[in-house]
């Protein structure tokens, strides 16, 4: 098996997950330990959880994810997983809009 970037993937087999969050006004620092906790959880918690990272903007109310996993269907288990369902409930009500996009073959460092 080549080794793509810093996984251990097939080329093409990983799955990206890109998340864009926009806040309500005043939810960010309710948002962003929630968040983070939910990163660190991926990643401990979901060994086809790759990479999970969180960016933020001091003058913006949006937060990005970048996910990989493994596969789509690693990342259906993460969505069925508890600590996802659970930070889910707990950010609803800080969240005006979130928009979400996949991509199924990636190419690392290309």
């Amino acid at each position: 098996m080549p080794l793509v970037g810093k996984f251990n993937c097939e080329e093409g087999a990983m799955y990206v997950v890109c998340v864009t969050f926009t806040l309500k006004a005043e939810a960010k620092e309710r948002f962003m330990p929630l968040m983070l906790a939910q990163a660190r959880n991926s990643l401990a918690l979901e060994p086809e959880c790759l990479q999970f990272d969180v960016c933020s903007n001091e003058q913006t109310h949006e937060v990005f994810l970048y996910e990989i996993y493994a596969s789509e269907d690693a990342f259906q288990v993460h969505l069925a997983t508890t600590h996802f369902k659970d930070f889910d409930v707990a950010v609803r009500d800080l969240i005006a809009d979130k928009a979400v996009s996949t991509f199924g073959d990636v190419v690392i460092g290309s």
